[in-house]
Protein backbone atom coordinates (compact mmCIF):
# COMPACT_ATOMS: atom_id res chain seq x y z
CA UNK A 1 0.00 0.00 0.00
CA UNK A 2 1.05 3.58 -0.54
CA UNK A 3 -0.06 6.95 0.71
CA UNK A 4 -0.28 9.56 -2.03
CA UNK A 5 -0.65 13.18 -0.92
CA UNK A 6 -1.74 16.09 -3.04
CA UNK A 7 -0.89 19.24 -1.13
CA UNK A 8 -2.12 22.81 -1.20
CA UNK A 9 -4.29 22.93 -4.31
CA UNK A 10 -5.36 26.57 -4.44
CA UNK A 11 -8.67 26.71 -6.31
CA UNK A 12 -11.05 29.66 -6.78
CA UNK A 13 -14.71 28.82 -6.21
CA UNK A 14 -18.06 30.10 -4.97
CA UNK A 15 -18.41 29.10 -1.30
CA UNK A 16 -20.42 30.53 1.58
CA UNK A 17 -23.78 32.00 2.52
CA UNK A 18 -23.20 35.75 2.41
CA UNK A 19 -24.44 37.58 -0.70
CA UNK A 20 -20.93 38.68 -1.72
CA UNK A 21 -19.72 35.07 -1.32
CA UNK A 22 -22.38 33.93 -3.79
CA UNK A 23 -21.01 36.35 -6.41
CA UNK A 24 -17.26 36.63 -5.84
CA UNK A 25 -14.83 33.77 -6.26
CA UNK A 26 -12.84 32.87 -3.16
CA UNK A 27 -9.78 30.67 -2.92
CA UNK A 28 -10.01 27.38 -1.07
CA UNK A 29 -7.04 25.15 -0.33
CA UNK A 30 -7.54 21.43 -0.85
CA UNK A 31 -5.28 18.75 0.63
CA UNK A 32 -5.80 15.10 -0.14
CA UNK A 33 -4.35 11.89 1.25
CA UNK A 34 -5.14 8.69 -0.62
CA UNK A 35 -4.20 5.14 0.38
CA UNK A 36 -3.94 2.93 -2.69
CA UNK A 37 -2.72 -0.49 -3.66
CA UNK A 38 0.31 0.10 -5.89
CA UNK A 39 1.56 -3.49 -6.09
CA UNK A 40 0.85 -3.84 -9.83
CA UNK A 41 2.60 -0.55 -10.63
CA UNK A 42 5.67 -1.53 -8.61
CA UNK A 43 6.01 -4.82 -10.48
CA UNK A 44 5.41 -3.41 -13.96
CA UNK A 45 7.04 0.02 -13.53
CA UNK A 46 4.59 1.14 -16.21
CA UNK A 47 1.79 3.66 -16.35
CA UNK A 48 -0.89 1.02 -16.90
CA UNK A 49 -2.80 0.30 -13.73
CA UNK A 50 -1.37 3.10 -11.62
CA UNK A 51 -3.40 5.48 -9.53
CA UNK A 52 -2.86 8.56 -11.67
CA UNK A 53 -2.56 11.54 -9.33
CA UNK A 54 -2.41 13.96 -12.26
CA UNK A 55 -5.83 12.75 -13.43
CA UNK A 56 -7.46 12.96 -9.98
CA UNK A 57 -5.94 16.40 -9.44
CA UNK A 58 -7.53 17.66 -12.66
CA UNK A 59 -10.87 16.16 -11.59
CA UNK A 60 -10.67 17.82 -8.16
CA UNK A 61 -9.82 21.19 -9.71
CA UNK A 62 -12.73 20.88 -12.13
CA UNK A 63 -15.18 19.84 -9.40
CA UNK A 64 -14.18 22.59 -6.97
CA UNK A 65 -13.88 25.41 -9.51
CA UNK A 66 -17.33 24.65 -10.96
CA UNK A 67 -19.08 24.15 -7.61
CA UNK A 68 -21.25 26.67 -5.77
CA UNK A 69 -21.76 25.13 -2.34
CA UNK A 70 -22.70 26.99 0.80
CA UNK A 71 -20.78 24.73 3.17
CA UNK A 72 -17.14 23.64 3.30
CA UNK A 73 -18.46 20.37 4.68
CA UNK A 74 -20.42 19.71 1.49
CA UNK A 75 -17.47 20.64 -0.73
CA UNK A 76 -15.15 18.32 1.22
CA UNK A 77 -17.74 15.53 0.99
CA UNK A 78 -18.02 15.89 -2.79
CA UNK A 79 -14.22 15.77 -3.22
CA UNK A 80 -14.03 12.68 -0.98
CA UNK A 81 -16.82 10.98 -2.95
CA UNK A 82 -14.98 11.69 -6.20
CA UNK A 83 -11.76 10.13 -4.89
CA UNK A 84 -13.48 7.04 -3.49
CA UNK A 85 -14.98 6.22 -6.91
CA UNK A 86 -11.66 4.67 -7.97
CA UNK A 87 -11.65 0.96 -7.07
CA UNK A 88 -7.95 1.07 -6.10
CA UNK A 89 -8.55 3.58 -3.31
CA UNK A 90 -8.72 1.96 0.11
CA UNK A 91 -8.95 5.11 2.23
CA UNK A 92 -8.96 8.83 1.53
CA UNK A 93 -8.77 11.97 3.61
CA UNK A 94 -9.74 15.41 2.32
CA UNK A 95 -9.15 18.76 4.00
CA UNK A 96 -10.63 21.95 2.57
CA UNK A 97 -9.44 25.29 3.98
CA UNK A 98 -11.14 28.63 3.47
CA UNK A 99 -8.49 31.32 4.08
CA UNK A 100 -9.73 34.47 5.75
CA UNK A 101 -13.10 33.00 6.71
CA UNK A 102 -12.80 34.24 10.29
CA UNK A 103 -11.39 37.44 11.64
CA UNK A 104 -8.11 36.88 13.50
CA UNK A 105 -7.71 33.43 11.93
CA UNK A 106 -5.60 32.33 9.00
CA UNK A 107 -8.30 29.95 7.81
CA UNK A 108 -11.10 27.58 8.70
CA UNK A 109 -10.97 24.00 7.50
CA UNK A 110 -13.05 20.86 7.33
CA UNK A 111 -11.49 17.41 7.18
CA UNK A 112 -13.32 14.24 6.16
CA UNK A 113 -12.08 10.67 5.87
CA UNK A 114 -13.67 7.75 4.09
CA UNK A 115 -13.06 4.09 3.26
CA UNK A 116 -14.05 1.84 0.38
CA UNK A 117 -16.98 -0.37 1.23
Amino acid sequence: MAIIRIKDLLIPTIIGFNPEERINLQDVVVNVEVEVDISAAIVSDQEDGIYNYKTITKQIISLVSESKYNLLERLAHEVLTLILQDHRVIRAKVEVDKPGALRFSESVSVELEGYRK
